[in-house]
C-alpha cells in the first residue's frame, strides 16, 4: 500500500460517500451497478503506451493505478477505481483489434490456444490508502474454422474488446474451457477482489446503501 495525501472527509454535497469510477467503458460500469452502490463514471486521461520492455502483469498494475490517481486528482475526498486489462498468448499482448479484419486474426492466433488476461485494479480510499493487484483469468479456446471467426465478428462485432470475443455474450461458444478465481475479471473488473479492498477501505457493498 502507498499513500496520497488525506483530504478531509469522503462525502459529496449530499452527506453520502462518494465512489468513482475511473473509466468510460460499459462493461465496467454494469459490472460495478452489480454491488448496489451510488458511483460517478470519470474518464481518466492518460497515456496507455507501453514502457520497453515492461511485462503484461506490469503493464495492468501500472495503468490501474495512473488511471485511478488521474481521476483522484479530481475527485480528492472520494473512493476511486482504476482498472485496465491486458490480454496475453504467449506473451504476446493482444489490443483491442478495431477492425474485423484484426479481430479475425486475433481469434486465428487464439484458435485452439490459451489466452491469459491479466486485470488490474487499483483502489484509492479517502484516507490516502491505495490497493492494488492483478487478477489472472485464462480462457482456453477450441479449435475454430474460418468461417465460424468470420461468422461470430459479423455478428458480435467484438472490436473493442481486447482478444476480440466478449464471453457475457456469443463469445462464450468459442470457448473450451475458462480457469480463474473471478468471472468478472474477464469481463473487466473483478468484482470478488474489489470488494475486499472497498470493506479494508471502510465501504462494505453490503452495509453501505446506494
Amino acid at each position: 500500500m502507498t499513500l496520497l495525501p488525506s483530504p478531509t472527509n469522503a462525502r459529496n454535497s449530499s452527506g453520502a460517500k462518494q465512489l468513482v469510477l475511473g473509466s468510460s467503458s460499459p462493461f465496467r460500469r454494469e459490472l460495478l451497478e452489480r454491488l448496489g452502490l451510488a458511483f460517478e463514471c470519470h474518464s481518466p486521461e492518460i497515456d496507455e503506451s507501453r514502457l520497453p520492455g515492461e511485462p503484461p502483469r506490469d503493464l495492468a498494475r501500472r495503468l490501474a493505478e495512473a488511471k485511478a490517481k488521474a481521476v483522484a486528482r479530481h475527485y480528492p475526498e472520494a473512493w476511486v477505481i482504476g482498472s485496465d486489462q491486458v490480454a496475453v498468448i504467449d506473451e504476446q499482448i493482444l489490443g483491442k483489434p478495431g477492425t474485423p479484419e484484426k479481430a479475425c486474426h486475433q481469434l486465428a492466433q487464439a484458435s485452439g490456444r490459451s489466452v491469459i488476461f491479466l486485470t488490474g485494479l487499483c483502489l484509492i480510499a479517502p484516507d490516502g490508502v491505495i490497493q492494488t493487484d492483478v487478477i489472472p483469468f485464462t480462457v482456453h479456446f477450441r479449435s475454430l474454422s474460418e468461417l465460424e471467426i468470420q461468422r461470430y465478428v459479423e455478428r458480435e462485432q467484438p472490436l473493442n474488446c481486447a482478444g476480440s470475443f466478449k464471453s457475457e455474450g456469443l463469445g462464450i461458444t468459442l470457448l473450451e474451457a475458462m480457469e480463474g478465481d473471478d468471472p468478472t475479471a474477464l469481463i473487466g473488473l473483478p468484482l470478488i477482489r474489489l470488494s475486499a479492498m472497498l470493506r479494508e477501505s471502510g465501504l462494505d457493498p453490503l452495509m453501505t446503501s446506494s
